[in-house]
């Protein structure tokens, strides 16, 4: 298949709006009243509505709690937080690799902006450790990914997918990276958060939660942006159409979400009952199918359909303003739709 090519800096012969997602011609000059997809300029303004920094989130109250959880609670919280780290680490490497093949200014830009949330997402991490722990246990909370063998098989799943395009950029390894991007933003990410939010809901460190939350909702657009290209991708080349491509996105997400239980296994099996491990296991499965028909294609997975965790929906809803956890400062979001229907599919 052919080889992509990197953007120009600009192209005086070429339209402002652009002929093509990659291998188009574009001035590379963006004007948002003339660009070709109508959702762009939309879902632009959503990202810029939903800035926050950690520094709005005061982490004393957490600081208090931290010494108090127990074992099991001190350990997930750990791991989790330096599993996340690594996740956005390479997503913000990942995505400034697929905005050099972008010909379309205003993907371009909403590539830039995702790249600039992830750096926020990571620091955020950071925040919350250094709110927590000295600096020695910080760095090696970010070392755990390296030596954990299984959240080191999860993630070098991804890794590897994105690697496959990184070294080999073409439209067909593109559309492949898009699946294991949706994987990383819209699988791996919630089952993480479901355990801070289960903190959250017995009043454990909610000032972590919140900005779990803050990130929370920057992934469900990350996500919404990356299915967009996917689908529009298979658009443009009718050769992505086949039955061959959707028998791999089913396959990888069956593997992804294999890996996903098999860590969730690992970091809270039977040891938090309040998170019972069959409904999480089912609500991994039911996130997988939700992203898989988000993409387009059909559901890998027979049944789950609905939320088995609907407690989960009062801390992930973002779609309309409220108070923070437990009365914490009054906030505004950026309203996306009038209903995401997040709990059923």
């Amino acid at each position: 298949m052919t080889k992509l090519t990197e953007r120009k800096l600009y192209d005086v012969q070429a339209p402002n709006s652009s002929t093509g997602i990659i291998l188009g011609e574009s001035s590379n000059v963006l004007n948002w009243d003339d660009v070709r997809f109508s959702w762009a300029y939309p879902l632009y303004k959503n990202m810029l509505g939903n800035f926050w920094t950690p520094f709005e989130i005061n982490m004393s109250s957490d600081a208090k709690q931290f010494a108090d959880l127990s074992e099991t609670e001190e350990e997930a919280f750990k791991k989790i937080i330096g599993l996340l780290a690594f996740l956005d680490s390479i997503q913000t490497d990942y995505a400034m690799h697929v905005s050099k093949y972008l010909t379309d200014s205003s993907l371009n830009a909403l590539m830039t902006v995702l790249a600039f949330q992830e750096v926020v997402h990571n620091q955020s991490y950071s925040y919350v450790l250094s709110s927590l722990v000295n600096k020695d246990e910080q760095d090696e909370i970010f070392e755990y990914w390296k030596h954990d063998p299984i959240l080191r098989e999860r993630n070098d799943f991804i890794a590897e997918g994105y690697e496959a395009f990184i070294n080999n950029p073409t439209p067909r390894t593109l559309l492949e990276s898009i699946v294991y991007d949706v994987i990383l933003e819209g699988l791996n990410f919630y089952s993480g958060f479901s355990f801070f939010y289960h903190l959250a809901r017995n009043q454990k460190m909610v000032s972590t939660s919140t900005m779990i939350n803050y990130i929370n909702r920057d992934e469900q657009l990350h996500v919404f942006l990356f299915a967009n290209l996917f689908k529009e991708l298979r658009r443009e080349f009718p050769e992505l159409q086949t039955e061959e491509v959707d028998d791999f996105v089913q396959r990888t997400f069956i593997h992804a979400a294999e890996l996903e239980i098999k860590w969730a296994n690992h970091i809270i099996g039977e040891k938090i009952p309040e998170i019972p491990i069959n409904d999480l296991e089912n609500y991994i499965k039911f996130m997988a199918n939700k992203r898989v028909n988000e993409l387009g294609i059909e559901r890998p997975f027979e049944g789950h359909r609905s939320n088995p965790m609907k407690w989960i929906k009062v801390y992930e809803d973002v779609n309309q303003g409220k108070t923070d956890f437990f009365e914490q400062k009054s906030r505004q979001y950026t309203k996306v739709s009038e209903d995401n229907g997040f709990d059923d599919l």
